[in-house]
């Protein structure tokens, strides 16, 4: 598989939770992020890793 092709591990999110909140995520396969909707944030994934840094994160709209 391409490294830049690789794809999320769902089995990922039953031990990452949001940094901020500590509260779960959800993840958006279309947009490549994990979702914290306590924090109102988007953690972006890039080649399959989730990237969850506050400064890295979008703001929920």
């Amino acid at each position: 598989m391409n490294e830049q092709n690789q794809a999320f591990d769902r089995r990922m999110l039953e031990v990452l939770v949001c940094p901020m909140s500590q509260a779960t995520l959800e993840y958006d396969a279309e947009r490549q992020e994990l979702i914290s909707k306590s924090a109102g944030l988007a953690y972006p994934i890039r080649n399959g890793i989730p990237v969850m840094l506050q400064d890295e994160a979008r703001e929920l709209e």
